[in-house]
Parts: C-alpha cells; structure tokens; sequence
C-alpha cells in the first residue's frame, strides 16, 4: 500500500542549514574553527529548538562569552543569511504531491520566532497540511514523544507515513515506530523514493 501522507523535515532537506559555511564567509575558517571549539552554537539552537526564546538565548550566550559577543550575536542577527538558499527541487516535490491531493506534514526541529522569520521568506511554509514544529511541541527529534505526538495528532502511524530526514538518528527513531524513511542526501535521491512509493511519476517528480 502507497503511504497516505509524507512528511518533510527543512532543515537541509528544503532550505540549507550551514552555519559553518555562513560564519567561513563573515569571520573566515580560522576564526569559525575556533568560535565553534569553544562554544557548542549547535547546543545554544537546540535550546532555541526545543521552545527557548530566540534572541534571549543567543545574547545569553554571547554574553558569557563577551570575546566572541560579536560572532555569536550573528547568529540572531543575520539568520536569515544561515538559513538560506531553499533547495528548489525539494520545494517542487512537495508542490508536486499537493498537487495531487496527498498531504504533506512538516516535522521540523525549529524555534518559534525562527520559523515565522523563515516563513515570511520561503512562503512554502505556510502552505503544509499539517505543521509540527519542535519550538510548539517542546519536543525534538530524534525524541521518541515528538513522534508519537505527530501521529496521535493526525492518526496515522506506521507505514502510512514515510519520511525524510539529513540525519540518520532522526531516521532511526522513525524507523522504530514503523514509519517507512528516506535519509534525505540530496533532492534526487528523494525523488526517486517518492516515484518507487507510487507516490509520484517520474514526470511529476522532476
């Protein structure tokens, strides 16, 4: 049987998340290298992530830190230029199987006040059947809970679903709950999946 909904994560699967290739281009490697082994950025957007007040968590951070205060406040200042360019063919696929009255849930590890400045950009997230954002849900993945909400919510479960993901922990917990999974390594590997589901053509997947 063809799943009856897909589910997106964004972060890298339909807009680019590399804050290492941002902060290379404005403070160069050197420097990102060793902003990055002192402080962990990653945990602070994790914190941001799971329902943190953006902008207070990042100049707590940069704060704490006041020699790297600049650099990290960058990180509220400028995220649009982090998150950034969408990945057009990942866009189309979801375009493509609304198109075709399947719907399309997004389950996302993304903050409350970042996901509203994503959106006034990249209109394509206002336009998912179902939103389930970790920042709402005060879940993450790979979190077993923030999967089990996604299902009681839509009531679906197990094969029903397939999804795909850039990180192979967050496919591994899908994969225990049944879910049918793609670990997301580019826009063309997506597609073929979706045209082996039956979920797409070849023509409607390009």
């Amino acid at each position: 049987m063809k799943p009856k909904a897909v589910v997106f994560d964004i972060g890298n699967v339909l807009i680019e998340w590399l804050p290492e290739r941002f902060y290379d281009s404005v403070i160069g490697e050197d420097r990102r290298r060793a902003l990055f082994a002192e402080i962990d950025l990653h945990r602070m957007n994790d914190r941001v992530d799971r329902g943190g007040n953006f902008r207070d968590e990042v100049m707590r951070v940069a704060d704490a830190t006041p020699h790297w205060g600049n650099e990290i406040a960058l990180w509220h200042d400028r995220w649009l230029d982090i998150a950034t360019p969408q990945i057009d063919r990942s866009v189309r696929l979801m375009q493509s199987l609304q198109a075709k009255d399947i719907p399309v849930f997004s389950l996302t590890n993304f903050g409350i006040e970042t996901y509203e400045l994503a959106a006034q950009v990249y209109p394509f997230l206002r336009r998912f059947d179902r939103d389930f954002i970790s920042g709402h849900m005060k879940q993450v993945k790979p979190e077993p809970h923030i999967y089990r909400m996604l299902e009681e919510s839509c009531g679906l479960a197990g094969t029903d679903l397939i999804f795909t993901d850039d990180r192979a922990e967050n496919i591994d917990a899908a994969k225990q709950r049944g879910w049918l999974t793609h670990l997301f390594e580019g826009p063309e590997g997506w597609a073929a999946r979706l045209v082996e589901t039956g979920l797409l053509t070849e023509e409607e997947a390009t």
